[in-house]
């Protein structure tokens, strides 16, 4: 080669990092397809040459600027209408970038772990989804629309993730999030809107891998790994966040929601701290402080050594203690052989439920099934138990009320009848005089009997609350 030639391609080389620094560039979420939250000033940023200014314009007649920083970094924020579309956006700075097909409407971030990762197709191993080849014949719905994050763990925090906005068809639906596809299909039936739904989530992680550092330290959590870890990375703390929540911040949604629990069963009297501590940090990332947040209870599954209605009432009181929380009951869905029950359906639409009664503020129905409330012990030696979200009554469909127990004044349990009254449940023993305390559902693989008239089923409990502990 000639040493004009070798002078060059060095020369050449040598500006390709300037080259690329000086076009425009977006994170991958901000693309054709997406769907930007209705009626907000939403959250818009990317990267150009330090010192460039940045103009955006809108096919519903708003725009914005920006200047970016001495790192190429701009934001701002952009006026959305009311729910429509399609419209183009144009992102203009030392180059052009136009986003085509974009919906306004309502958007939704979902997260977890395998249970909200199981697609309607659900190749999840060889797991099926009931009726998922309905749902996906159905799918032909342009005004939803999907984006999924890919799984990446990060030591540090990460500007941007991996994965493209898709339109709801028969193809693209298959391969997406059952539950997340089935909650955005009721909103959008609806509320007669177009839905955004970003799904990151990964298969058998952990709660402390969805967290930041701050966040775990508020939850006595202080070994944080220095070096990627060879296996489970999706197990150590704060490598999904990094990878798979951070990179998303602030993206205007209006809430989020989430299935993960399973992993966290060995050490449920850990979990509401975590739990809550997570939606916390979330909704500080989000900025927004009241960001709704709903997540559906683990369903019954054999855990062998370990009672997962700890787990399951640590969720319980997560929504008890943490406001504009909700908690869609799974307790009737699950399969004691298989972690991955296929009824994703109900989980989608009960997730609904509560988004329609207390986001969207639509009335005449009951989102919740009924939460234990209260007890009273009687004369005649049994326990009275009242509700809450049981506004018209409780019922056990034509099944005998079972998963009950009552405890004696030692503190043992025995297996207890239950009938249903005109104000709640009365729960006895023939074998327990003094009656203290009452369980229900309150072991790995229970048998739903008790819901409200509406068909939600009642998740575990227990009246005698303490820390988790082996039985």
């Amino acid at each position: 080669m000639k040493k004009s030639s070798v002078l060059s391609l060095f020369i050449f080389l040598s500006f390709l990092p300037w080259i690329s620094f000086t076009q425009i560039t977006l994170p991958s979420f901000f693309g054709d397809h997406m769907v930007l939250q209705q009626k907000e000033k939403v959250h818009i940023w990317g990267w150009d040459t330090p010192g460039q200014k940045v103009t955006i314009r809108t096919g519903w007649g708003n725009t914005a600027s920006a200047q970016t920083n001495e790192e190429g970094k701009w934001k701002t924020t952009l006026q959305t209408p009311s729910a429509g579309g399609p419209f183009d956006i144009r992102v203009s700075g030392s180059s052009d970038i136009t986003l085509n097909n974009v919906m306004i409407g309502e958007v939704w971030i979902c997260s977890g772990q395998s249970n909200m990762v199981m697609t309607l197709r659900s190749t999840y191993r060889n797991q099926p989804t009931h009726n998922g080849v309905d749902a996906i014949l159905k799918a032909n719905q342009s005004r939803i629309r999907m984006y999924t994050v890919a799984n990446e763990a990060s030591l540090t925090p990460k500007n941007d993730t991996r994965g493209s906005w898709k339109t709801s068809t028969t193809e693209n639906a298959a391969n997406f999030s059952a539950v997340a596809w089935y909650f955005g299909k009721m909103i959008e039936d609806i509320l007669d809107v177009p839905v955004g739904l970003i799904v990151t989530a990964w298969g058998g992680s952990r709660i402390e891998a969805w967290m930041d550092e701050t966040s775990l330290r508020q939850s006595g959590i202080i070994d944080f790994p220095d070096t990627m870890p060879d296996r489970a990375k999706n197990h150590a703390p704060t490598l999904l966040y990094n990878g798979m929540i951070k990179p998303l911040t602030p993206y205007t949604a209006r809430g989020f929601l989430w299935y993960q629990g399973e992993n966290n069963v060995s050490d449920a009297h850990e979990y509401s701290d975590l739990f809550s501590h997570m939606i916390e940090s979330w909704r500080k990332e989000f900025k927004n402080k009241d960001m709704p947040f709903y997540f559906a209870e683990i369903a019954p599954f054999d855990y062998r050594d370990q009672n997962s209605a700890y787990l399951r009432e640590a969720q319980l009181q997560t929504m008890q203690k943490v406001n504009n929380t909700g908690m869609a009951p799974t307790i009737d869905l699950g399969n004691c052989t298989n972690i991955h029950p296929g009824d994703k359906e109900n989980v989608g639409k009960r997730l609904a439920l509560w988004a329609l009664a207390k986001t969207y503020d639509l009335k005449g129905f009951l989102f919740s099934g009924p939460v234990y409330k209260g007890m009273e012990k009687t004369e005649d030696h049994k326990i009275k138990l009242t509700f809450d979200h049981a506004d018209y009554g409780l019922h056990s469909y034509e099944k005998p009320l079972t998963g009950f127990e009552i405890s004696d004044q030692s503190g043992k349990f025995f297996p207890a009848k239950a009938e249903i009254t005109g104000t709640g449940i009365s729960v006895w023993s023939d074998q327990v005089r003094n009656p203290q305390n009452v369980r229900y559902a309150f072991s790995n693989c229970p048998e739903a009997s008790l819901y409200n008239t509406e068909g939600l089923p009642a998740p575990s409990f227990r009246t005698d609350i303490s820390s988790p502990q082996e039985e």
